[in-house]
C-alpha cells in the first residue's frame, strides 16, 4: 500500500515539473537575476547607493569680505555679476583688490553671498551631481571654481519641482573628455529664491524649474574658460558620491 502511495507522488511530482511548476521557476529564476543586476547598476537616481561629501570641521569661520557687484556682461535678464579680476587672468571686470578670494582653507567659511559664488575653499572638491541633502558649501565652492554650476533649491519646494531639476541635470551633455556634467543640484536652506543658479562670480534667481534662463545661464558659465578660475580643474576624483551624476 504504501509503495503504491510513493509511487503515485513520484508521478505526481513529475507531471507538476513538466506542467506549470517548471514554467514558475523559470520566472522565479528571472526575477532573482534582474534583481541582483539591479542591486549593482550603479548611480542612478534613487539608487540608495549616494555619499554625502563629508563637511570640513568646526573652529573659527574664515569671513568672506563683501563681495563686489559690478555690470552683467550678459543679455541673461536677473543675472547677478560679481568681481573676479585676475580669476582667471583674462578677466578683467572690476577692481582687483575687491575679487572674489580663492584661498584654500582647511575651516569653516562664512560667505558674503547666498549661496556662495565664490571665495575662500576646502582644499578638495566634491564629485559632482545630485545629492538630496545639502552640501558642505567649502567644497561646492571648488567645484565652482573647476567651472561648475550649482543649482539650488529651497528644501520646501515639491518633489515634483526637484524632480525637474533633476531630470534638467540628466539631459546636460558631458563635457569633452572629463566624464562629467560639471552641475551640481542641491537643496538649500535659506535660499532667497525658491532656486539659485550659480557659477563662479555670477548668479541667478528664479521661481520656476522649467524657466529658460536656467539653460541660458548653462551655456554660458560652466566650464568656460572666460569665466572658470581653473578651467579643466576636475569634477570627478573628490569626495562623495551623488545620487546621479
Amino acid at each position: 500500500m504504501r509503495a503504491e502511495q510513493a509511487a503515485r507522488e513520484r508521478r505526481r511530482r513529475i507531471a507538476w515539473w513538466s506542467g506549470g511548476g517548471a514554467v514558475v521557476a523559470v520566472v522565479v529564476a528571472i526575477v532573482l537575476i534582474v534583481s541582483l543586476g539591479s542591486s549593482g547598476s550603479g548611480k542612478s537616481a534613487g539608487s540608495g547607493h549616494e555619499v554625502m561629501p563629508p563637511g570640513v570641521g568646526s573652529g573659527a569661520a574664515d569671513v568672506q569680505p563683501p563681495a563686489l557687484v559690478v555690470t552683467n556682461p550678459t543679455t541673461i535678464k536677473g543675472v547677478v555679476a560679481y568681481d573676479t579680476t585676475g580669476w582667471p587672468t583674462t578677466s578683467n571686470n572690476g577692481p582687483a583688490d575687491k575679487a572674489l578670494q580663492h584661498n584654500h582653507v582647511d575651516g569653516p567659511v562664512t560667505y558674503a553671498v547666498t549661496p556662495p559664488v565664490g571665495g575662500d575653499h576646502n582644499a578638495t572638491w566634491m564629485n559632482c551631481g545630485v545629492y538630496d541633502k545639502p552640501v558642505p558649501t567649502e567644497r561646492a565652492v571648488h567645484n565652482l571654481e573647476h567651472g561648475a554650476i550649482w543649482i539650488t533649491y529651497q528644501p520646501s519646494l515639491p518633489q515634483s519641482t526637484v524632480d525637474q531639476l533633476r531630470a534638467f541635470e540628466s539631459k546636460q551633455t558631458i563635457v569633452s573628455k572629463t566624464g562629467s556634467r560639471y552641475v551640481d543640484v542641491t537643496p538649500f536652506p535659506g535660499l532667497p529664491a525658491p532656486i539659485v543658479i550659480s557659477s563662479w562670480g555670477f548668479q541667478l534667481r528664479v521661481n520656476s524649474a522649467t524657466d529658460p534662463r536656467l539653460q541660458q545661464f548653462v551655456n554660458a558659465f560652466r566650464s568656460n574658460s572666460k569665466y572658470t578660475p581653473e578651467y579643466g580643474g576636475p569634477c570627478t576624483g573628490g569626495v562623495g558620491t551623488p545620487l546621479q551624476s
